[in-house]
């Protein structure tokens, strides 16, 4: 977070107080209120932003604080002025790791690479998780036992490949009248792929639709939780690949350039 977009909290809340302490005229009561409201949310996201963020440099509110060197090495516990020159001698920042501690502990870091390496680190695990869909199969109480099948077929591949399936009976007109009908067809497709599936949620009516979600059961899920992570493995290994050997027309170019023998030499001309 740059330093443009901080607010320390003492300016923001003097800011709160000054604004709470107008009192605007009856025709414009609305707009400084809405105005209002709005000036709290941005100054309450600043103060969450700052606490969460760690405490650098003049920040550090601790007088005396543990100090651990760029390498990890241990430099004592240093008065905080100390420990600032430390850091400042180095050309990197003082960053409070652990505030909890007696004195709290600070590290002498580039803070603004940690922070990169911090964000690259969970865009990373962010692309290896695994993402669970679901899937709507809508069916109707009284569904062609051909288009049946198919519907369940789908289904059933769905949940092999770790995702859920959202079972929809829809009633028209008066058979709403007969919700036995959608519950025996939602019973049917429980049976049909009991082998594979759990009921996560059980049959719900909701107007004129019946639904009812259902899982993969635990060996089912951990079986495409592997192959979704062992395809990711794969896919950065193929990346890496690309990216260490050089491109097809670059290798054929090499390997015609070895092929080739070597030009005579030019025979000396007479003067």
């Amino acid at each position: 977070m740059s330093a443009a977009t901080i607010v320390p909290l003492r300016v923001a809340g003097k800011l709160v107080t000054a604004f709470l302490t107008l009192e605007p005229l009856d025709l414009h009561r609305t707009i400084a209120k809405v105005r209002r409201r709005s000036y709290l949310t941005f100054c309450w996201r600043i103060a969450i932003a700052i606490a969460r963020d760690q405490r650098t440099d003049r920040r550090i509110r601790a007088k005396e604080v543990r100090v651990v060197g760029p390498a990890g090495e241990q430099l004592g516990v240093l008065p905080i002025d100390v420990a600032l020159a430390k850091a400042h001698e180095f050309g990197l920042n003082l960053v409070e790791v652990n505030p909890q501690s007696k004195p709290p502990v600070c590290k002498i870091m580039d803070y603004g690479r940690f922070k990169y390496e911090e964000k690259k680190k969970a865009n990373e695990a962010k692309k290896k998780q695994v993402v669970v869909k679901v899937k709507e199969i809508k069916l109707r109480p009284k569904t062609e036992e051909h288009d049946y099948e198919t519907k369940i077929r789908h289904a059933r591949e769905f949940l092999e490949e770790g995702n859920k399936a959202k079972i929809t009976i829809m009633f028209r007109g008066r058979e709403i009248t007969h919700r036995e009908l959608g519950t025996a067809v939602l019973d049917d497709v429980i049976s049909d792929t009991k082998d594979i599936a759990i009921v996560e949620q059980t049959p719900r009516l909701e107007g004129k639709q019946m639904f009812m979600i259902i899982g993969p059961n635990p060996k089912i899920a951990q079986r495409a939780r592997d192959l979704q992570r062992q395809a990711l493995i794969n896919a950065e290994k193929e990346k890496e690949k690309k990216e260490a050997s050089p491109s097809a027309p670059e290798n054929q170019a090499a390997a015609a350039a070895k092929a080739a023998p070597p030009a005579p030499a030019a025979a000396p001309t007479e003067p």
